[in-house]
Order: C-alpha cells, then structure tokens, then sequence
C-alpha cells in the first residue's frame, strides 16, 4: 500500500514551557494582568484585606482595594503552537516575600509592572531581579488619571541599565499584556545569547 504526503500524520507539536513571573507592588494591578490573558481559569490566593492587616498594608493612592494576594497567581497562555509561558504572579506586601525565592526558581524572566502614580513601590522588585540576575522588563500600567512620563523618564526614576526595557501597557487588556510577553521572552533570550558569546581578545 503506497502512502501518500495526505496520509502522513502529522506529529504533534511538543510545546516548549517557560516560566515568567510578574512582579510589583502593592496593588498595581498584578492579579488584572494575569487574568486578562491567561488561556485557563487563573489560580487566584486572594484574601479579603482586614483590619488586622491595616498598620502594614499601605492603601495610599488603591484606598478601593479589598483584597489581596497572600501567595501568588498562576495562569498560562500560548504566544505559538511550540511555545508556552507559565505566568507566576508575586504578592506584593513585604510580609509575604519569604515566598519570592520559591516563585523564582527556574523562571526564564519578569515582568515589573509599575505604577507611576507609586513608582517606589516596585523598587523592591527591580533589585530583587537585578541582584539575582533574572532578566526583566518594566511594564508601566497606565492607570486612569495617572500622569504619563516618557520612557525616559521612568528609566532614570528607577535608575534602570540602559538595556532593561520599560513598556507602557494596560493590563486589563489582553492584547497590550501579551505584547509585554513577548517583549519579556524577547529580551531574557538576547540576554543570554549575549552571555554565551565568546569573549574575542
């Protein structure tokens, strides 16, 4: 029996999976993002803040916020048939950090997501990243009413290497957070190639 190029089946593609965790402070919008573009359900730890909470939970400029994470998210998304991301997203109060070296385990990359009307609140995380060598862009998410700066600008508020890239974005929407995905996969893998080049004396 002669078998034809329309018989041959075709072999399944066997998606490579990485993983990128999104990071920032307290009430950017972290848990927004991955849920605007995770492909499944998102695994959510949210908990309602409480009053017990309120001398460490600083609810300046998010006074509207009732909960928060207190472990992390977890959603997925496929950016194409061979390519997965697993996306790990980090609470942001101090108190619950013991739990950062745990999330960023075998992670490729990270999103920062800053907000401008906060910017300090993600400084934290920008030396979390930068002492330990994970690549990261800086996703500012242009909440209503907040004032826009150039890129520019917001790389030298957070005294940002020249190469972190800094994005605008909004994480309510699908579209612009894969955008900051991308960017983020984009920029860990020039990293490392840059890494394995070799040294010419």
């Amino acid at each position: 029996m002669a078998f034809g190029r329309s018989s041959r089946k075709k072999r399944p593609v066997e998606p490579v999976t990485l993983k990128i965790l999104v990071a920032g402070g307290f009430g950017v919008g972290k848990t927004t993002l991955v849920g605007a573009v995770s492909e499944i359900r998102p695994l959510r730890t949210e908990e309602r803040l409480s009053e017990a909470g309120r001398p460490v939970d600083d609810l300046a400029g998010v006074e509207a916020k009732t909960t928060t994470t207190v472990a992390m998210d977890f959603g997925r998304i496929t950016l194409r048939e061979d390519l997965v991301l697993y996306l790990f997203g980090t609470p942001g109060q101090d108190r619950f950090w013991f739990l950062w070296d745990e999330l960023a385990q075998g992670s490729l990359g990270a999103v920062v997501l800053a907000d401008t009307r906060r910017l300090e609140d993600c400084f934290a995380a920008v030396d979390y990243f930068e002492r330990r060598a994970i690549p990261f862009t800086v996703a500012v998410n242009c909440f209503e009413g907040a004032d826009e700066f150039p890129v520019e600008t917001v790389q030298a508020a957070l005294d940002l290497d020249p190469e972190v890239p800094v994005l605008m974005c909004d994480a309510r929407d699908r579209g612009s957070v894969r955008d900051v995905l991308v960017n983020v996969v984009e920029h860990a893998v020039a990293r490392a190639e840059r890494v394995r080049e070799p040294v010419v004396t």
